[in-house]
């Protein structure tokens, strides 16, 4: 049996709720997500690590992550640009996620361009599901992408939060039914 995989775990606040802050030994970022869905990143922890396959063990600020995310959320930006990541995932997904760093902070795009920049076009639905299993939204950022007529659409951190992160970043769309309202 293989030893389990040891993640280290940090809670932060940020101005739409907690954050969790889930790392591994070498620093990468292994999960991002709030405490309000504490239930969906354990179930994806198990999903892909085996329920036996991981630990969580508090830490404060491990590798770095907590201080950049907490950077992040004080303005600057693009700080999440170059942070280490690692994820298990499908070769597809894993090509959704390359993707979406790819998405210009303060830029918006559809799930058909999406599709589009992944070399498989007729896929949009299933880019939509990547896009929903994503493990590190905000640093891998799933919020950026928008129905093709603008609109907002589901964001797994809740639809507040979607326009917070969006306002945030100062993303800007032709769409006049993109609204930043709360």
């Amino acid at each position: 049996m293989a030893e389990a995989l040891r993640f280290l775990i940090d809670r932060t606040p940020t101005p739409i709720g907690e954050l969790v802050v889930i790392a591994d030994e070498q620093g990468r970022l292994r999960m991002l997500d709030w405490t309000d869905h504490e239930d969906r990143f354990r179930r994806f922890l198990r999903l892909h690590y085996g329920a036996d396959g991981f630990t969580l063990e508090p830490a404060k600020n491990p590798g770095g992550l907590t201080e950049t995310m907490n950077a992040y959320f004080e303005g600057d930006t693009a700080v999440i640009d170059e942070l280490p990541t690692a994820t298990n995932g499908t070769p597809f997904q894993r090509a959704v996620w390359a993707a979406l760093r790819g998405i210009p902070c303060g830029e918006t795009i559809s799930y058909a361009e999406l599709a589009r920049r992944i070399d498989n076009p007729k896929a949009v639905r299933a880019v939509g599901l990547a896009n929903g299993a994503n493990p590190i939204g905000i640093v891998v950022p799933c919020h950026r992408v928008v129905g093709t007529n603008g609109s907002l659409t589901g964001y797994g951190g809740g639809m507040m939060r979607k326009r917070w992160l969006l306002a945030h970043e100062s993303a800007v769309s032709t769409s006049s039914q993109f609204t930043l309202s709360f």
